[in-house]
């Protein structure tokens, strides 16, 4: 699915089972500046929200500091997939439950936007409480259900 001139959003967040600094999430934190690194690297890639420190941990979002966020910006839903899904990102995603609970309702939205915007913490909040209320649609969606980018500028 092609971009057709649009980029593609996206935010996931994870609810830590501890503390950043605890043992039990040393794994995760170990592969935070690597795995960033790869995405900063990969074919499609365009932004990706960061702190100082040269990732998101320090966001506070969805109206609990405990909560992780993640956003990023690509340029297409295949580069995209290619780097969650074919990528040593894939090796990490698979071991996300020893990480982080089970929300019990999305943790991750995609939508498209002009190139050179920058999505903001806010809109990726809207967006996903749109996919949680409606379901995914050409504004808030899944990679599991994607919609095309819309028709014009």
């Amino acid at each position: 699915m092609g971009s057709s001139g649009w980029h593609l959003a996206q935010v996931n967040i994870a609810l830590p089972r501890g503390p950043l600094d605890s043992a039990e999430l040393a794994a995760f934190v170990d592969q935070l500046r690597p795995i960033n690194a790869l995405a900063d690297a990969a074919p499609g890639f365009v932004w990706r929200l960061q702190t100082d420190e040269g990732d998101a941990t320090a966001v506070n979002a969805f109206g609990d500091d405990r909560i992780l966020v993640n956003m990023s910006v690509w340029t297409s839903l295949d580069a995209l997939r290619d780097f969650v899904f074919r990528s040593d990102h894939a090796t990490v995603l698979r071991r996300r439950r020893e990480w982080f609970e089970t929300l019990g309702e999305a943790s991750t939205a995609l939508w498209w936007i002009q190139p050179g915007t920058t999505p903001t913490v806010a809109e990726a909040e809207e967006r996903l409480d749109l996919l949680r209320g409606t379901g995914p649609g050409p504004l808030a969606f899944t990679l599991r259900e994607p919609f095309d980018p819309p028709a014009g500028p």
